[in-house]
């Protein structure tokens, strides 16, 4: 198979991928017929799995941006995936067009892509780092470079937790990434939850053990155990589309069955 001159040599092109997935369910063309293949059982499953996924960069969108219009212009976002779709510095940027963001994901062609994209970008930068070594990701230059200069720090990790294991202690890693955040910084979180769709979420997490990078789902009082530390803005941890919806009309009956959580918290 001939490779897109966006993949960097060496990636194995029938093994599926979080991150290409993701960009598979939102629409996007930066993917493999090995991610298409497993995206498409996952829907099989889950037929709703793609309007989560828009779900979710929906909520990405409405946090950043309101984040913008409390003054903070400098985001971190860990496990960005391919920022397409409305990512972050376009979010941001509608807000505030100074605004710097530093993507980190380990995956080298989520990374190898978007240094591609951001290249002409000097306000971005890309780092491939791993949310689980967080001193090294805290040394990287570009992270150091943000959280050091005084200002208040837009930390993201939006569907990035759910593929951190137990083992790895998650919540040791994210109190390590807010104890290094300026005052005034933020924290803008979602996750898979257990609850909100049960019947599925076996399956689910089935099929993802098949790929690199397995998914863990979290109840509500665990993802709620990642804000120590930092205060709640209304209206708390809740279902995607419940948190500051553009039109609360189009929420619907049934949030619940975008089965993820979201939520910001900021500290003093």
């Amino acid at each position: 198979m001939r490779q897109p001159n966006w993949v960097p040599a060496g990636t194995d092109l029938e093994k599926p991928n979080a991150a290409r997935m993701y960009d598979y369910y939102l629409g996007g063309s930066h993917n493999f017929e090995a991610d298409r293949r497993t995206a498409r059982k996952a829907v099989e499953l889950w037929p709703e799995l793609p309007q989560i996924m828009r779900a979710n960069r929906a909520f990405l969108r409405r946090a950043v941006q309101y984040l913008a219009e409390s003054g903070i212009t400098r985001f971190l976002d860990i496990g960005s995936g391919i920022p397409t779709f409305g990512p972050v510095h376009e979010a941001a940027r509608r807000v505030a067009p100074d605004a710097r963001v530093v993507y980190v994901d380990n995956d080298p062609v989520a990374v190898a892509h978007s240094r591609l994209l951001l290249q002409d970008d000097p306000l971005s930068s890309v780092v491939q780092a791993d949310l689980r070594d967080v001193d090294d990701l805290l040394a990287r230059p570009e992270v150091r470079g943000l959280l050091t200069e005084g200002e208040p720090v837009a930390l993201l990790l939006v569907a990035v937790l759910h593929f951190v294991p137990e083992s790895d202690d998650p919540h040791k890693l994210v109190a390590a990434l807010r104890d290094a955040l300026p005052p005034g910084s933020a924290l803008v979180l979602s996750h898979a939850s257990l609850e909100g769709r049960p019947d599925q979420a076996g399956a689910h997490q089935d099929l993802y053990r098949r790929t690199p990078t397995p998914l863990t789902m979290r109840g509500r009082e665990a993802i709620g155990a990642f804000f120590d530390g930092f205060g709640l803005v209304e209206p708390g941890v809740v279902y995607l589309p419940e948190w500051r919806p553009d039109d609360p009309e189009a929420v619907g009956p049934h949030p619940e069955r975008m089965t993820g959580v979201a939520g910001v918290g900021r500290l003093p």
